[in-house]
């Protein structure tokens, strides 16, 4: 009888540098890890889970200060963030793909934080790995940080990838 694969959820988000379809410096370097690290050469061992989560501007328009707006437009502006999720998803799908290991990969809206514990305690899987952007005790304080949160509230065993420091831009919170 065969083992059941160990299920890896990898938390994936969007570049604020270069905006959709790019990973961020974070995700793209846990996602790395995790390939070169732990799946290595047993791609039948594992079952990649990945999760982006699409945090909702509060109004919709990308912090503009006014706009006037159609049913249209917001029809437009959802297929729009779509598209975009489902871009940067394909990026990890065909990562896992072109060496052969099994993967899943959805997009939830929502709170980061609070999303990436809800899917944890619907798929169950073995391990959570988030990337980390290093941020200083000053600057979690205002931006927080996902990864820190998930370690301390998340129902699995968590790993957390730092960004190697040539990868750190001018400004850490940039990703």
């Amino acid at each position: 009888m065969a083992a059941e694969p160990t299920r890896l959820m990898v938390a994936v988000n969007e570049s604020t540098l270069k905006g959709y379809p790019h990973a961020s410096i974070s995700c793209r370097g846990a996602f790395d890890w995790v390939l070169k690290k732990i799946v290595r050469d047993n791609v039948n061992g594992f079952k990649l889970l990945v999760l982006h989560v699409q945090v909702p501007d509060e109004d919709g328009f990308d912090d503009m200060d006014s706009i006037y707006a159609s049913p249209e437009d917001f029809r437009s502006m959802q297929d729009r963030d779509k598209k975009r999720g489902l871009h940067l998803l394909e990026f990890f799908v065909n990562r896992c793909h072109e060496i052969g290991v099994a993967c899943e990969a959805w997009i939830k809206k929502g709170d980061p934080k609070e999303v990436i514990l809800h899917e944890i305690r619907r798929v169950h899987p073995d391990v959570l790995v988030v990337g980390s952007r290093g941020l200083g005790r000053f600057q979690r304080v205002f931006v927080g940080t996902v990864s820190e949160f998930c370690t301390k509230h998340a129902e699995c065993p968590v790993i957390v990838i730092k960004r190697k420091p040539e990868e750190t831009p001018p400004d850490p919170v940039d990703d």
